[in-house]
């Protein structure tokens, strides 16, 4: 926590760049170290209110939050204001890490609130086109509409026990229903549910190619985090009312899964799967579970990675390019034949393919909710088959066919592109061989 706050004034001085760069890997590798305390659900730990759950996505944090600032090194390059940018990205850093592991629910608001601010200045400040100022609208009211009512639900939590500190709250039973529907909406506009959706593929198409990483990789998860925290308040009324969320996220994600097969934008496409992958994080959640949790954390991770890799071939593309359109850029195997093997890699993981993290999410979900209802075996397999059409769908036209003539030629890929890449999908297949921390 010193460490990033104590990075910002360095990320002011002119030269620090990479230097900043380094310290954030090395603040990854230094909090790995402390794996060994947390073996559980409860939030006992040396740090905060970190456990298991916490501990897997502030390490997905630091990652992606590294990886942002080596995929933004053309706003280094061109000097378009690289401090400014380098300051928000470690605020944004300190918001999440305090949002995951707070002890106390009205913290853990203030910190899920506030990361949004830095995300909207990405957006505006670095984004690409004039509707980045309505893709930001969108962020801003989508999210504070719903998560206002959270915060009188929170003022009627602390007046019920007379304190929002986590371990000591436990169920209300039998409660009204718009309590219940005030404290879930929050971090199902957040995750995003289908019907409340819409601010995502705006703010993905809009955003610079770190607040696509940032947002697909983590900010989602933030929603599910969330859920598995509050759900302790009311799991009672969770048994009642948990099945109108399961339908509508199910029934949304194979909806979401046709409206990809129209897309002709990459990033919007990318965006939309996003939603369809989340639906799923969804479902699992709200079957309270031990199969669902677990495997919802190992989604939001698998996904965070692997959405977050495909935002970065996106633009990688978009930078030769200058379109994100699946018209002009076909035949990139003929141009840019290395990179077709990280797109064949990662598209492979969105897909859920053996060995990544996502295929034992998807295994984990699948168990939970058709062990939760039989009924919703026929929705996740419209939902499996249609996320390996819609991707196979983006690989095949972006990689075969005629290249559009206008292009003359590509740089083939920078070794710092390579390396971006790589550094996505490693974590991603590399964590399926100790998937036994997930389902300890």
């Amino acid at each position: 926590m010193f460490v990033i706050i104590f990075m910002i004034p360095l990320s002011f001085l002119s030269s620090c760049w990479w230097l900043t760069h380094s310290l954030m890997y090395s603040i990854v590798f230094f909090y790995l170290l402390g794996f060994y305390s947390y073996s559980d659900l409860n939030m006992i730990s040396y740090n905060f209110g970190v456990d298991y759950f916490s501990f897997s996505l502030i390490l997905l944090s630091f990652w992606i939050c590294s990886l942002m600032i080596m995929a933004s090194s053309s706003i280094f390059i061109s000097l378009f204001y690289p401090n400014l940018f380098m300051s928000i990205i470690l605020f944004l850093m300190i918001m999440l890490y305090l949002s995951f592991s707070s002890l106390s629910l009205f913290f853990f608001y203030l910190f899920f609130e506030s990361s949004i601010i830095p995300t909207l200045f990405l957006i505006l400040g670095w984004g690409y086109q004039p509707e980045r100022l309505q893709a930001g609208v969108y962020l801003i009211f989508y999210t504070l509409f719903a998560s206002l009512p959270l915060l009188l639900v929170f003022f009627k939590v602390y007046y019920m026990f007379g304190t929002l500190y986590f371990p000591l709250l436990f169920d209300l039973g039998s409660f009204y229903f718009l309590f219940y529907l005030f404290i879930i909406l929050a971090f199902l506009v957040k995750m995003p549910m289908f019907l409340v959706h819409l601010w995502l593929p705006k703010a993905h198409v809009e955003a610079p190619i770190s607040g696509s990483m940032i947002l697909a990789g983590v900010l989602l998860s933030l929603g599910g985090y969330g859920i598995f925290r509050v759900m302790k308040i009311i799991s009672f009324l969770g048994l009642k009312f948990n099945y109108i969320w399961v339908s509508i996220s199910l029934f949304g994600g194979v909806i979401v899964s046709f409206i990809c097969l129209r897309q002709v934008d990459l990033k919007s496409l990318i965006a939309y799967s996003s939603v369809a992958h989340m639906s799923l994080v969804i479902g699992g959640l709200m079957t309270m579970n031990w199969w669902g949790c677990f495997g919802s954390l190992s989604l939001m991770i698998g996904h965070g990675l692997c959405s977050s890799g495909l935002f970065c071939l996106s633009v990688i593309i978009y930078d030769r390019s200058g379109s994100r359109s699946l018209l002009m850029n076909k035949g990139l195997i003929n141009l840019m034949p290395s990179m077709s093997l990280w797109w064949f890699l990662l598209s492979s993981s969105n897909m859920s393919s053996p060995p990544s993290l996502n295929l034992f999410g998807e295994f984990s979900l699948l168990n939970s909710i058709v062990s939760w209802c039989t009924y919703n075996l026929m929705m996740l397999t419209f939902l499996f088959f249609f996320s390996a059409v819609y991707t196979l769908y983006m690989y095949s036209y972006t990689q075969h066919g005629n290249y559009y003539s206008g292009i003359f030629s590509f740089s083939l890929g920078y070794m710092r592109e390579y390396h971006l890449l790589l550094l996505h999908w490693l974590p991603l297949n590399i964590f399926c061989f100790s998937i036994n921390y997930f389902f300890g």
